[in-house]
């Protein structure tokens, strides 16, 4: 660009111009081509800074659209986390469950087996002679113990049939063997229960 300002040498035109009419000046036809040139030169750079601008507004565009994605990528970031703590709370619940049922199923299980040792227990007892039955349940009343029966009664003897009427006493009467023989050796838990037609072993009958 030369040395003098638009302003300088526009004021020069003015003064040539408002000189006595004549033919224009050598430095008055300078200054016009310096002008005519600076007119062209802002118009030049005044057509850059219209295109700057508007590329200016075409990147403001894209930046507004990546800041839109953004925030609905940030909606969707927050709707995938919410889904993974429900889905979180959801495992801590089953998990929870399945605590309180292992817990529930181990109860019954330590119930089951102490029930069953106690079941064991009485079924021992009874198969005991003369032990007492075990109480299954608190405050129950014991059974009465089971009599012992002896074994030094005869082995040999003969079978006696009850008829009406009969009684271990009459019975002993009848075959001369003794009455506690013949309770031990069929083991009469009653004896006053004998039933005819029962068939009896008199231990040294006749």
């Amino acid at each position: 660009m030369p040395g003098r300002s638009v302003l300088s040498r526009t004021a020069l035109v003015c003064a040539a111009l408002a000189a006595p009419f004549g033919a224009p000046t050598a430095s008055a036809q300078a200054d016009v081509a310096d002008m005519r040139e600076d007119i062209r030169g802002l118009n030049q750079r005044l057509g850059d800074l219209s295109l700057r601008v508007e590329q200016l507004e075409h990147e403001n565009a894209k930046l507004k659209a990546k800041v839109g994605a953004l925030e609905g990528a940030r909606d969707v970031v927050t709707a995938a986390q919410l889904n993974g703590a429900v889905a979180d709370l959801n495992g801590s619940i089953k998990s929870a469950v399945e605590s309180s049922r292992k817990e529930i199923l181990e109860q019954v299980a330590r119930q089951m087996e102490v029930l069953a040792k106690q079941t064991n227990a009485a079924l021992d007892s009874l198969a005991r002679p003369g032990t007492p039955a075990v109480q299954s349940h608190p405050g129950a009343q014991p059974e009465a113990a089971k009599p012992a029966f002896a074994s030094s009664y005869p082995k040999e003897g003969v079978s006696y049939t009850v008829v009406k009427g009969d009684s271990v006493g009459t019975i002993a009467k009848k075959t001369g063997a003794r009455a506690q023989d013949i309770i031990d050796a069929n083991r009469l838990a009653d004896p006053s229960r004998i039933q005819a037609g029962q068939v009896l072993f008199i231990p040294g009958g006749k």
